[in-house]
């Protein structure tokens, strides 16, 4: 089971998270917080490493893997953008293979909170605390 769990969550990742409004009116695209691509390297140990990034920016990733079912990842992102320290927890799981499903995309799904406050390139602040969904697909799967 840790073998195929962990070869399915290490690899590179589409990642895309959103604002986690309750309003079924909102227009879909005003709930984008995120999207970048997320590589993960887990081991049997259950230690996890990485990185989340897009152009012009970049988090590390250090973290967990506790093998299960589902497995769940949880890790930090750090780093430095534009001079400024931003961090992110991240709570995720493996989705499990489906039996009845047709040519599944391995993902991920699960939260990501913002650990401290950053600016947020308008001139104010990204608070602490936010809590968004996100999910991410396995590229070339």
């Amino acid at each position: 089971m840790q073998n195929i769990v962990q070869s399915v969550a290490s690899g590179t990742w589409t990642y895309r998270s959103l604002l986690n409004n309750p309003d079924l009116s909102a227009d879909f695209d005003s709930l984008k917080f995120g999207k970048a691509n997320l590589f993960i390297e887990t081991s049997a140990d259950g230690k996890l490493s990485g990185r989340i990034y897009d152009t012009g920016w970049e988090l590390e990733l250090t973290g967990s893997i506790q093998y299960g079912s589902p497995a769940t990842l949880w890790f930090q992102g750090k780093g430095m953008v534009d001079g400024s320290l931003w961090v992110y927890d991240y709570l995720c799981y493996v989705v499990p293979h489906i039996p009845n499903g047709v040519q599944q995309i391995p993902a991920l799904v699960g939260s990501i909170t913002r650990v401290v406050p950053h600016p947020n390139g308008n001139g104010g602040t990204s608070p602490a605390g936010v809590v968004c969904s996100f999910y991410a697909v396995l590229q070339n799967s």
